[in-house]
Parts: C-alpha cells; structure tokens; sequence
C-alpha cells in the first residue's frame, strides 16, 4: 500500500484513540469532529482489510492492528513534529531533495511542478524555515531543508513498517530489511545469519548494502538502510545512533603462504621490515596496527597500499613480500587453501567489538527482531570458533 495516498491528520487520530481509548478524546486532541474521525477510520479500515479497534460500550479496544500500527505512527510524528506538515508537503519535500529539482522530483512522484512548487513553499512559510534555494534549474536544499527531509524519511520508514506489518496478518508479504555491511561482517556473521532467517522467512525481501562505515552511517542515519554490522566505535561520535556488542574479534598478521618470515613467529621489529597492506586511516584495524607498534615503540611499517577490499588485499600479498592485518574470519578460506598463513596474532587487548549498529529512534519490527536474534546466533557461534 502506497502510504501517500494516507491523510496524516487521519493516521494521528488513529494513535489518539489507540492511547486515550475514545473517539470522543481523539477528535478533542486532533481537533476534529468526532463524525469526521468516525469516517476516517472506517475508510483507513477499507484500505487495509482489516479493523483496527474493537468497538464497545465502555470505548476502542485496538487490534492486532491498531497495536501494530499505532506505535509506528506515533514514531512518526515524533519525527515530523509540525502540525503543518501534510502527507503531500512530506512528499513534495523528500522529492526535491532527493532529486534535486522540481522537474525530477515531479517525474519522481507523478505530481505536477506547480504542486510541488506550492507544497514546498507552503511548508517552508508554515515553519518559516528556508527549505531550498533555487539556482537556475536546480533546486538546492538549505540545511534546515536537509534536516527535516531526514526526519521525513524516517517517518516515511515508520509508516510504511507498519503498513508492511499490518499487510503481514493478511498474509501478505511485503517486508523488507536493509543491512548495511562493512568488510568484516561478510565473512561469516552476516550469511550465516541470513541462512538462519531466510530458513524460516524466505519471503522476506533482505537488500545487503556493501561499503565501509563511512559509506555506510549516512544512510543509516537517514533511513535508507535498517541496520549496520561490523566493527563498533568508541567513543560513538553520532548522538542519533546506538551501538550494540555481538562478539569480540582479534585480528592477526598475514602473508603469502611462502613468505620469508614463514616458519616461526616473528617479532613486531621483523615484520616492520616489510611494507603492509591496509584498510585506511581512522578504522578500527588501522588504529590497532599502529597502536601495537607504537607500543613496541617501532616506527611505524610502510603502508604504500591502502585498501578495504579484502579481494585487493589478499592479490598483493600472493603475488609480494607485503603483510596485512586482518580478522582470522576474513582470509579463512585463503589460509586453508595455502594461499596465506598467519605470521603473529594481535595482543588481547587490541581486540575489535564487532557489533551491530541502528538508529538511536529504531522500533523494531517483528522481522527486524528476528533478523537482530540470528545475528547475535550467528556471533556465538563466530565466538566459539575464533576461541
């Protein structure tokens, strides 16, 4: 179900008599008249197939649905925050701010230029805020513009959740997760714990985002991706967001199967004769590597190639005398191969949190919660392997 084709002011008065119980109290909160709810929630009703409130003598008793629903609304509007703002202004906003014109953002939505020319400037007068500033035929958003499409795309991600999981009780399918996944989380936490879920939701629709953390925090943070899994940071340098532990990971030195250190464990001061592949500066692994050799107060190896991409890495050290440091889950299948041994392990105490990573606000879902406890099966069994 398309959420913009929902009234917002209806969608209130639905959460309105989810917590105050009465129709009567609603209309006095949402500034309707008690007939005009009436009506609104028996047409929401048609909409979705199902009643959200169970109607008797002493007031409204939600459904399954209205407990589904009622929650993901009132997140909503804590994010929208303005009696101002309407379905249609929400939706011209995050139009032109995300294709940056009013010509794109009508081909986008179907709505004509001069709708969203109106919806925008209405909404802009309402909050007296600037949204966006015109150059030529482009339509660039103010960072007060930027600020609130942000918030309207998280309401807009907890409306269609909830639609999502009302749909869910009739029995149709349209849930989705997005996960973000950041280098470490592909080798083995993360498909194991999509093998585990999709066993018992298979038409749950799950879209894997690959990129480091810095690809990937805005669109978390904007709503574009659900959740976040890799290495943690500390301190967390983003208010809006929430960190939570799944296991702890110590990395090790790699090299080619053949390479001249191969044999013995060797000391820091011998490996730091050779150059080193490695993720880039201001990442939990870059920052372990120069903290142990600083520890050992060595000056700090050569790192002529800087890389994420565990494929990049694993090519130069095969064909080179170069050493890289990484998690013993990431080259697991290239050390039984031969390909690359381990040469020394990281100290305790250098050891990464590997973790999962949501919005700070995030309600989850039925599905999202699932997903969530197979992630933290799948950190177990990662934990019990690594020790």
């Amino acid at each position: 179900m398309d959420i913009w084709a929902l009234n917002l002011r209806h969608l209130h008065a639905v959460e309105r008599i989810a917590s105050l119980g009465t129709v009567n109290a609603a209309a006095t909160a949402v500034n309707l008249s008690q007939p005009a709810i009436t009506q609104a929630l028996s047409r929401l009703e048609d909409l979705l197939g199902l009643p959200l409130f169970e109607r008797r003598h002493d007031g409204m008793i939600p459904t399954d649905a209205g407990d589904i629903l009622a929650p993901r609304v009132a997140a909503a509007l804590t994010h929208i925050r303005s009696p101002h703002v309407t379905m249609s202004r929400m939706r011209a906003m995050l139009a032109v701010a995300e294709t940056g014109s009013y010509t794109r953002a009508s081909q986008a939505t179907g709505l004509s230029v001069p709708s969203i020319h109106r919806a925008v400037s209405d909404l802009a007068l309402a909050l007296r805020r600037t949204l966006v500033a015109r150059r030529g035929k482009v339509a660039i958003t103010t960072e007060a513009g930027n600020q609130l499409a942000r918030e309207f795309r998280l309401a807009q991600v907890e409306l269609e959740a909830g639609l999502s999981e009302v749909m869910a009780l009739r029995g149709y399918e349209t849930r989705r997760i997005a996960i973000g996944a950041m280098p470490l989380s592909r080798a083995h936490i993360l498909p194991a714990a999509v093998a585990r879920f999709l066993a018992r939701r298979p038409q749950v629709r799950l879209t894997i985002v690959e990129g480091s953390r810095a690809e990937l925090v805005e669109p978390l943070r904007n709503g574009l991706i659900d959740v976040m899994v890799g290495a943690l940071r500390e301190p967390l340098m983003e208010p809006d967001l929430a960190q939570h532990r799944l296991f702890d990971d110590v990395p090790a030195f790699y090299a080619r199967h053949d390479h001249p250190l191969a044999g013995a464990v060797p000391s820091g001061a011998e490996m730091a004769r050779f150059p080193f592949t490695l993720a880039p500066r201001g990442t939990p692994l870059r920052d372990s590597f120069e903290g142990y050799f600083t520890e050992l107060g060595l000056p700090l190896p050569s790192v002529p190639i800087e890389s994420g991409s565990v494929m990049m890495i694993r090519q130069v050290l095969m064909g080179t005398d170069f050493i890289t440091l990484l998690s013993p889950d990431q080259v697991s299948v290239e050390v039984e191969a031969k390909w690359l041994r381990p040469l020394a392990r990281l100290p305790e105490r250098f050891a990464r949190t590997i973790g999962m990573t949501t919005r700070a606000s995030l309600l989850p879902t039925q599905v999202q919660s699932e997903f969530f406890a197979d992630l933290e099966a799948a950190a177990s069994d990662c934990g019990a392997v690594q020790n």
